[in-house]
C-alpha cells in the first residue's frame, strides 16, 4: 500500500444452503495477508441455520448475520453493505477460493486513482484452474442487451495479466469504494439475481467514474452453486433482467431496436433450443420473464 496506508476493508459474502462451499471459502480467508479487514457473512434464510457449525471453526474477523428471508443476490449484498464498516467493500461469492494477497492487489489501483469506483480480478474456474472465466467484460451491446466476459474458456497463458479499464465489474468478485455507493446507491433489488452488477457499473460510469479489471490477482470460482447449473430459474432471471436492464439504461431508440431484436431473434432462438434439447419447462420460464416486465412497468430508478 502506498505510504503504508491500510484502509479497512469489508468482505461481504452471501450464504444459501451451501455449507461446504462457504466453509471452503472461509478456510481460504485464513491465509489472507491484508492486515485490516472484516468478513460479513450473510445467511439468506437457508433451510438449515449454519451458525453453530460456522462459529465452531473460529474463522478470523468473521461477523455472522442471518436474514429472515432470502433477499437474493442484489438485496443480500445491499443488506451486507449496511452492516459493513469498511471504506472499501469486497463483494465476493461464497463459492470462490481467495488468493492470499487478493485484497491488497484489488485495493492498490483504487488508492492510486480516486476515480476508480470498482475493481474485479481475473476469475478462473475452480475445477479447471488453468481456464479463465473472466478477464474483463466487452462493452454492452445496447441493441442485443448482451455483453461477454473477455477470455472466457481460454487457457490462462498470461495473456490477460495486464490491468485495464473494463465496461463492468463482475458480481462474483468486485471491490467497490464506499463513497461511490453512498453517492450512486448499490444494487437495485428488483434484479434479485443477475445483471445487477451491470446496472451498478453503468450508473458508476454515467456518474464519471471508471472501472478496472486487475489482471495481477485472481480467484477460483465454483460457479452457479446456489442456483445450480441448468436450473430453469437461471434462464428466468437472465431473461427477465436482460429486459429490465435495457428498460433502465437504454435510450428510447435503443430500447425499441432491442425489442425488435429480442422478440424477432432472441426469443425464437431460445425457444427453439429449448424444444430441440427437451428443456420444455424453460419455455414457460421465458414467457414468465416477459410477463413480469409487462406487469412491473414502474419503479424507482435506484431503490427498486
Amino acid at each position: 500500500m502506498p505510504n503504508g496506508q491500510h484502509p479497512f476493508v469489508s468482505i461481504v459474502t452471501l450464504h444459501f444452503n451451501q455449507l461446504k462451499a462457504t466453509q471452503d471459502f472461509l478456510e481460504s480467508s485464513r491465509a489472507l495477508t491484508y492486515p485490516g479487514y472484516e468478513i460479513i457473512l450473510c445467511d439468506m434464510h437457508s433451510t438449515f441455520n449454519p451458525e453453530r457449525e460456522i462459529r465452531a471453526r473460529k474463522y478470523p474477523n468473521l461477523k455472522y448475520f442471518r436474514s429472515e428471508q432470502n433477499l437474493g443476490f442484489a438485496g443480500g449484498n445491499n443488506w451486507g453493505l449496511r452492516k459493513a464498516t469498511g471504506d472499501f467493500i469486497f463483494f465476493v461469492n461464497n463459492d470462490t477460493i481467495l488468493n492470499p494477497e487478493i485484497i491488497q492487489i484489488l485495493l492498490q489501483p483504487m488508492l492510486e486513482d480516486a476515480n476508480i469506483a470498482g475493481v474485479s480480478p481475473k476469475i478462473k474456474y475452480f475445477d479447471q484452474p488453468a481456464v479463465i472465466q473472466y478477464a474483463g467484460f466487452t462493452k454492452m451491446n445496447m441493441i442485443t442487451g448482451r455483453a461477454f466476459p473477455i477470455g472466457q474458456g481460454e487457457t490462462d497463458r498470461g495473456q490477460y495479466n495486464d490491468s485495464r479499464a473494463t465496461s463492468a465489474v463482475h458480481g462474483c468478485a468486485m471491490m467497490v469504494r464506499r463513497s461511490v455507493t453512498d453517492r450512486i446507491g448499490m444494487f437495485p433489488e428488483k434484479f434479485f439475481l443477475y445483471y445487477e452488477e451491470w446496472d451498478w457499473s453503468s450508473r458508476a460510469i454515467a456518474a464519471g467514474y471508471t472501472l478496472r479489471y486487475e489482471g495481477k490477482g485472481h480467484i477460483e470460482h465454483k460457479e452457479s452453486m446456489s442456483v445450480g447449473k441448468g436450473n430453469p430459474l437461471k434462464t428466468y432471471y437472465l431473461t427477465r433482467n436482460r429486459i429490465l436492464f435495457m428498460r433502465r439504461n437504454a435510450t428510447e431508440i435503443q430500447f425499441l431496436l432491442f425489442l425488435l431484436f429480442f422478440f424477432l431473434v432472441s426469443i425464437p432462438k431460445a425457444v427453439l433450443q429449448c424444444l430441440v434439447q427437451g428443456r420444455f419447462r424453460e419455455v414457460g420460464f421465458i414467457t414468465q420473464a416477459v410477463v413480469w416486465n409487462l406487469r412491473n412497468t414502474s419503479f424507482s430508478p435506484v431503490s427498486c
